[in-house]
């Protein structure tokens, strides 16, 4: 072999290591697959849409990713799937306070819903997860939620399926399945649940001015407004993807210290995540304990302020707000309903 040519090969090598090391390793297999072209609707900023570069969107894992999101067999007795709270009926929620588990065990938070995560970097209602990919197989090992001792479990029973083990090895080119790749279908499947193309994005984006009511008009002023709702509730996704205290639970026997499990910072105690507006008028209970049933109920409560305690976000102040102020506001959180995820349901067979 001639020096230059060396040395030519010898860059390029080095070259990939770089890109490797930058973007993290690529599953063998997945490159060869055509990628896929994700549509972003109306009223979304698809340059806030998170895609790892090491897990880029294939129609393949996609669907691989939505037969494990309903697949019962995801929790070790069969009767647990990431759609038992996370049903597209009810806008990817499950519409309780609190969510149940495996044996009927109930957790201490609201299911969020699965749709527009891809637009989030934390994951969950306190943070603990940096990437959707984590988050997608955080809850299989969560003793009240899928209930799998460890992840190695989770592994040993797909294995056990032979259309699961074909299916793997379409998608990522190996016979061996990780969790990681496990996490990296359901995230792939979850990117594609979005909620955009409003009444509200076709007012404010189209001048479509018979899109909204006179009412929901009038409460877009109030939310960027009066109400202050957009000081923590702002960009295409409604929600500044940081964490709050606004006293929910403060005053109970115990007090769910939410972002302060994960920073140890005191003053993220009882701070939880901001959620989407986005299908709000869809995805209640509200909050992270679900304790308000109605719309109404939560406006009331940003109007009196918050609940006083000694961290409560000092952005959470009495509003001042009539009824009929209130009203309109409402209006305008239900005209952000939109479309783009009701095409995904259940499949009607599994992989055996």
């Amino acid at each position: 072999m001639k020096k230059k040519e060396y040395e030519r090969i010898w860059l390029l090598g080095l070259v990939g290591a770089i890109l490797l090391m930058i973007s993290g390793p690529i599953d063998a297999g997945a490159a060869s697959a055509e990628e896929y072209e994700l549509e972003i609707p109306l009223g979304l900023d698809e340059d806030q849409f998170v895609v790892p570069k090491n897990n880029p969107l294939t129609k393949e894992k996609i669907e691989l990713g939505r037969f494990l999101y309903f697949d019962k067999r995801m929790s070790p007795n069969n009767t647990v799937s990431c759609s038992t709270c996370h049903m597209p009926a009810l806008a990817f929620t499950d519409g309780q306070p609190v969510s149940a588990g495996i044996h009927r065990q109930q957790g201490g938070r609201s299911a969020p819903t699965s749709i527009n995560r891809g637009f989030s970097k934390a994951q969950f209602w306190d943070g603990r997860a940096s990437t959707l990919e984590e988050q997608s197989v955080g809850p299989l090992t969560n003793p009240i939620e899928h209930g799998f001792p460890d992840n190695g479990d989770v592994v040993a029973k797909l294995n056990r399926i032979e259309g699961y083990k074909k299916l793997f090895s379409k998608v990522f080119g190996t016979s061996t399945i990780s969790i990681q790749h496990v996490g990296k279908a359901i995230a792939s499947f979850q990117r594609t649940l979005i909620s955009g193309n409003s009444p509200f994005d076709r007012f404010d984006y189209d001048g479509e001015e018979k899109a909204i009511s006179e009412s929901a008009k009038r409460g877009k002023k109030l939310f960027f407004g009066k109400a202050r709702c957009n000081l923590c509730h702002f960009g295409t996704n409604f929600s500044d993807e940081k964490f709050h205290n606004i006293g929910i639970g403060w005053g109970d026997e115990t007090v769910d210290v939410g972002r302060y499990h994960v920073t140890h910072d005191q003053k993220d105690i009882a701070a939880f995540k901001t959620p989407t507006l986005r299908e709000i008028s869809r995805t209640g209970p509200y909050m992270h304990d679900g304790r308000f049933v109605t719309l109404k109920q939560v406006v009331d409560h940003y109007n009196q302020g918050g609940v006083k305690n000694p961290f409560l976000d000092n952005q959470v102040i009495p509003l001042n707000l009539t009824e009929a102020e209130k009203q309109d506001l409402i209006e305008m959180l239900r005209s952000l309903n939109g479309e783009g995820w009701q095409h995904a349901t259940a499949p009607l067979v599994f992989p055996e």
